[in-house]
């Protein structure tokens, strides 16, 4: 007897299991639950991701796959959404580490959590995701060079060490928001970058930089000034329906680069434009419920006030 899919209804045949084999007992774990799986009724493909740490995986191999499960820490659940959420694929994170706010489920607990899911009892926690893409200029007129998506966040910082940046912010406009349409001048930023954030992001490099903590599920984006000039230069949230715009200023001191999800980089050009806008699709996370994520805040944040242990790796 075929077994149906929580989502869809159809006839669940397959599983892809992104693994960080650099994570401790990550084969090992990875073949116990291709063991599971495949018990009821799957055919599960273990794809490696051996240059997770270099920015660099391979590409996982095509197909339909009706789930996904991620074994490691964040960065690799970030990989994975990149991945599969422009195809709708449901993932469920299983942490391997122990800085993770993303990864809920873990070994104790990770088939509980699948079968839940399988029996249409939990609901996707549907995480809003940010399309990057980099317009520059050239003789027959400005074209799209890059295009990319993010779970996490998109930072445009200097290549150098405590080297200013110039950027040019700026929010899309309707003929209700502005008497010109067009743009809403946001401002001129000094700084070392800047981290546009979505609320999954809110835990990561934005909340290092001081920027604020927001439900993973809120539909915002955050705007986070990495150390600038003025001190009025203040982390901003606004809806993630507005488009952002960035330009990089003519005058530059350094190289200026684009990092995504803190796993692909892209040089970045005088009068370069950054456009940031809400992704079609969400990430599809089969997380361990909402109170699995306080319960990491708290914890991971030690706002219960137990400092006895730390985490050391998020990929």
């Amino acid at each position: 007897m075929k077994k149906k899919s929580a989502n869809t209804g159809d006839s669940v045949k397959r599983a892809i299991l992104f693994v960080n084999i650099f994570k401790k007992n990550a084969a090992v774990t990875a073949y116990q639950i291709q063991g599971e799986l495949e018990k009821s009724g799957f055919e599960a493909v273990i794809f490696s991701m051996e240059n997770i740490n270099d920015g660099k995986p391979q590409k996982p191999p095509d197909g339909k796959w009706d789930i996904a499960f991620s074994l490691g820490g964040d960065g690799t659940v970030l990989y994975a959404a990149r991945c599969l959420a422009p195809l709708s694929v449901p993932i469920l994170p299983v942490n391997l580490g122990t800085l993770g706010f993303i990864a809920g489920a873990d070994m104790s607990n990770w088939l509980d959590v699948f079968m839940e899911w399988e029996k249409g009892k939990i609901s996707l926690s549907r995480r809003s995701m940010l399309e990057v893409s980099v317009e520059r200029n050239s003789k027959s007129g400005p074209h799209i060079l890059m295009k990319n998506i993010c779970l996490n966040d998109a930072v445009i910082s200097s290549s150098g060490i405590a080297k200013l940046i110039k950027l040019g912010v700026q929010l899309s406009a309707d003929n209700k928001q502005s008497a010109s349409g067009g743009e809403i001048v946001l401002g001129a930023y000094r700084c070392d970058g800047l981290i546009i954030s979505t609320p999954t992001g809110s835990t990561a490099y934005s909340m290092a930089a001081g920027g604020p903590i927001l439900d993973p599920e809120m539909e915002a984006v955050i705007l986070n000034p990495i150390c600038p000039f003025a001190l009025s230069n203040r982390p901003f949230v606004f809806p993630s329906r507005q488009p952002l715009s960035i330009s990089v200023a003519q005058e530059q001191r350094t190289e200026v680069l684009l990092n995504i999800d803190g796993q692909d980089t892209f040089s970045l050009e005088c009068t370069d434009k950054i456009i940031i806008k809400q992704a079609a699709q969400p990430a599809l996370l089969i997380s361990a419920g909402k109170q699995a994520y306080y319960t990491a805040l708290r914890t991971k944040l030690f706002w219960s006030g137990d400092h006895s242990s730390a985490g050391d790796s998020n990929a």
